[in-house]
C-alpha cells in the first residue's frame, strides 16, 4: 500500500557506523553472560514461526535458547536446531517452571488465536523480564484482554498497529511517524514499526528510521526473524531501543543483501548475512 513519505527533522537515520554496537566478549567468556532466551509460539499449523525466531535468536549471539511449543513440534525443532532446549508444552502451567532460568522473553511468532496461545501470552505477561511482543502477541493485545508487562519490545506491521490503535491500515500508512509515537506513548514500550522506512520509537521521544531493505523482502516469516534478532541482542545486554535500532538495520540491510539475488527470498536466508553484518559492525573479540 502507497504510504505518504514526510520530511523528518528528529529522527535519527541508521547508518554503518552510527549504529549502536554490542560489546566485544574477552577470551573467558562463557555463555551464562550472554542470557537465556525463551520462545514461545508455534501453535499447530505455525511451527515454522518459532522456529525461525528461535533460530535468529541462536545465530545472532544468544547465549542459550529455548523454545516452548506445541508438543508435536518439537521432533521438528530438535531436528532442525539440536542447540536449541526445545519444550513441548500443553497448557500453561507447563510453562511457568521455564520462566524460572529465562531472561528474554520472545512471544507472538505462530501463537495463534486459540486457547493454547493465549493462555501461555497470560502466563509470559506476569513475567518480570524484558520482552518481545510479536505477531499474535500483539493481535491479542489490541483486544484488551492482556496487558503489556515492563520493559518490552513491541514490533507491529501497519496491520497491526492499526488494529492496537483502532485506525485504519491506510491511516497508519499515511503518517507512520505519528503512529510509532503513538504506540509507544500508548503502551510504553519500544516500538518497531515494520515496513518500507522501518521506524523505531522510544517512550521517551527518541525516534529512528531505517531506510535499507529491498522489494524481495516481501515474503513471509521475516518479522519472525526479526523478533528472534531483537531479542538476542537484549539477552546480550543491549537496552531495548539501542537492541531494536541495530536489530532493524541489521535484518534491512542482510534483506538488501539478499534481495539482490531476485525473488524467491525465504525468511531463513536472512539469518546467515545477519550473522556476517553483525560481526562487521560489533567484532566479538576485542
Amino acid at each position: 500500500m502507497p504510504q505518504t513519505k514526510h520530511p523528518i527533522t528528529d529522527v535519527q537515520l541508521l547508518l554503518p557506523g552510527h549504529l549502536p554496537q554490542l560489546a566485544a566478549r574477552s577470551p573467558d567468556a562463557h555463555k551464562g553472560q550472554f542470557g537465556h532466551l525463551l520462545v514461545i509460539g508455534g501453535d499447530r499449523g505455525f511451527g515454522g514461526a518459532a522456529l525461525l525466531s528461535t533460530e535468529s535468536a541462536l545465530r545472532s549471539g544468544a547465549g542459550m535458547v529455548s523454545l516452548a511449543t506445541r508438543p508435536e513440534h518439537v521432533p521438528a525443532a530438535l531436528a532442525r536446531l539440536p542447540e536449541v532446549m526445545a519444550v513441548g508444552v500443553s497448557s500453561a502451567n507447563q510453562l511457568m517452571g521455564l520462566l524460572e532460568k529465562i531472561s528474554v522473553i520472545v512471544i507472538g511468532p505462530g501463537l495463534g488465536d486459540a486457547a493454547w496461545g493465549k493462555s501461555l501470552l497470560s502466563v509470559a505477561a506476569n513475567a518480570s523480564v524484558p520482552q518481545v511482543w510479536d505477531a499474535d502477541a500483539l493481535n491479542q493485545l489490541a483486544t484488551g484482554s492482556v496487558e503489556l508487562p515492563a520493559n518490552c519490545v513491541i514490533t507491529p506491521h501497519p496491520g497491526e498497529a492499526a488494529r492496537l490503535l483502532g485506525l485504519s491500515t491506510a491511516e497508519v500508512q499515511a503518517d507512520r511517524l505519528k503512529v510509532a509515537r503513538a504506540l509507544s506513548q500508548k503502551f510504553n514500550a519500544v516500538t518497531i514499526l515494520k515496513g518500507a522506512g522501518s521506524l523505531i520509537a522510544s517512550p521517551d521521544g527518541r525516534l529512528a528510521r531505517c531506510d535499507q531493505g529491498h522489494p524481495a523482502m516481501a515474503t513471509a516469516g521475516l518479522g519472525d526473524v526479526l523478533a528472534g534478532l531483537v531479542g538476542a541482542l537484549l539477552a546480550q545486554g543491549m537496552p531495548a531501543y539501542e537492541a531494536s535500532c541495530l536489530a532493524v538495520w541489521l535484518h534491512a540491510t542482510a534483506g538488501e543483501r539478499q534481495g539482490g539475488l531476485g525473488r524467491g527470498l525465504a525468511a531463513s536466508d536472512l539469518i546467515p548475512a545477519i550473522r556476517q553484518l553483525l560481526e562487521e559492525q560489533s567484532p566479538c573479540l576485542k
